[in-house]
């Protein structure tokens, strides 16, 4: 495993690509989240806002680059034909796939975190100019506060594992059109969706889909008017990456390369 290891995160880290998309993970998911707070103003008496979550918002859009990163980790060597070496230098190919997904998840934690951090303290600087300070009965945002700090560990190991996902839908179709189409589709169409249903179909659906249970770590207030509990919905995110790298697993090893 060690050797696996370090075969794959030179590949990851030599490839120029990975670099610009994590870069740009960064990017969008800070500017979208400072875009968001600069252009939001809550109305007196207006209530109800979530500033953590307000700040965080950015994630929405910068998983689909780290969706990105993860499908090119594997297809790219599908793609060019390497990865008949790679399973000729590591024949046990759930020690490549764990491999592949340790470097990944690790690379994605690391461009999470300054994202994140990024992300609040954008939310900090911009959001009071919005009315969401203390004299309207907000507490300015930081990390200081639980709910606070436990949304962005959240947020990061939300990003891990949507890292995690994609991989095992890279996995199985082996095409990057198509496994990035199925990914972002995995992820956007079901909030999508949920709000052309009504009832106990909309929450079911909200609790189930991955995007939609998974940010529900970054739920500061109202907790339980929640589809689904903070910890419980990235737990439903975890089972989804479980489950989409153990298909990923089977189809390897059932296939040729």
């Amino acid at each position: 495993m060690t050797d696996a290891l370090h075969a794959e995160w030179t590949k990851l880290r030599t490839v120029a690509g990975t670099w610009w998309l994590v870069a740009g993970a960064v990017a969008l998911t800070v500017t979208a989240s400072a875009g968001i707070a600069a252009s939001t103003h809550v109305s007196p008496g207006g209530g109800g806002q979530d500033p953590t979550k307000l700040c965080l918002i950015g994630v929405d859009l910068g998983q689909a680059v780290v969706a990105v990163l993860a499908v090119l980790a594997v297809t790219e060597e599908y793609g060019t034909g390497m990865i008949r070496v790679t399973l000729a230098a590591t024949p046990r190919r759930a020690v490549m796939l764990g491999a592949k997904a340790v470097n990944l998840a690790g690379l994605v934690l690391a461009t999470g975190a300054p994202a994140v951090a990024g992300c609040l303290i954008a939310g900090r600087l911009l959001l009071p100019a919005a009315g969401l300070d203390p004299a309207h009965g907000y507490a300015l945002v930081s990390i200081a506060h639980g709910p606070t700090l436990r949304a962005a560990c959240g947020s990061i190991l939300y990003l891990g594992l949507i890292a995690l996902l994609s991989l095992g839908i890279a996995t199985v179709v082996r095409d990057t059109a198509v496994s990035t189409g199925v990914v972002l589709g995995l992820l956007y169409l079901p909030p999508l969706l949920a709000q052309l249903v009504s009832g106990p179909w909309r929450r079911h659906l909200q609790q189930i889909a991955p995007m939609t249970a998974g940010l529900a770590i970054q739920a500061t207030r109202n907790i339980r008017s929640l589809p689904v509990s903070p910890w419980a919905g990235l737990g439903t995110l975890a089972l989804w990456a479980a489950g989409m790298l153990l298909i990923g697993l089977a189809v390897v090893k059932a296939r040729d390369a």
